[in-house]
């Protein structure tokens, strides 16, 4: 597994990336959060001018490759002494594989070459993806509900790896 970052100055990888981000997270929070909500979403947060100001604000992304093929992404920036995880998807065909272990060691990699203590990250309280946190070590520290505008909430929980 190989882990390729996007520069701010690709303008076809964020196109990319908007694209391939669009497709996973419609597929997997349509049925847990409602199509509107999820479509408020991924045009506040995954269309190419928000992942260039994300960029442009300290966000590393990084399509992840396996045998050359992109088949998911990762998202995360330094937080208040943590790594903050934002984005760590694969496409549903993908899932399952072991793959997201490989996945959380990067992130962990990258937490620790900024010397940081934690790498931390909010989960949907009605996202599968809870149980799939826990295996990786993750544990549940919290609850937040995060008013994101147009009357649309997030009702997480954050969890946090100690490094």
């Amino acid at each position: 597994m190989t882990f390729e970052l996007l520069p701010l100055s690709d303008e076809r990888g964020i196109l990319e990336m908007s694209e391939m981000a669009t497709e996973i997270v419609r597929e997997h929070f349509d049925p847990i959060i409602g199509k509107a909500q999820n479509d408020y979403m991924i045009g506040k947060f995954q269309t190419p001018e928000a992942i260039r100001d994300q960029l442009a604000h300290g966000y590393l992304y990084y399509f992840v490759l396996e045998a050359g093929r992109r088949i998911g992404f990762l998202a995360f920036r330094p937080r208040e002494g943590c790594l903050y995880l934002s984005k760590f998807y694969l496409y549903k065909e993908e899932r399952g594989k072991g793959y997201s272990r490989l996945m959380r060691d990067f992130v962990v990699r990258k937490a620790r070459e900024e010397a940081l203590s934690a790498v931390e990250l909010n989960v949907n309280k009605a996202n599968s993806a809870v149980l799939a946190y826990e295996k990786l070590g993750f544990r549940r520290v919290r609850s937040e509900l995060n008013d994101i505008g147009e009357g649309w909430f997030m009702d997480d929980y954050v969890y946090r790896l100690d490094l």
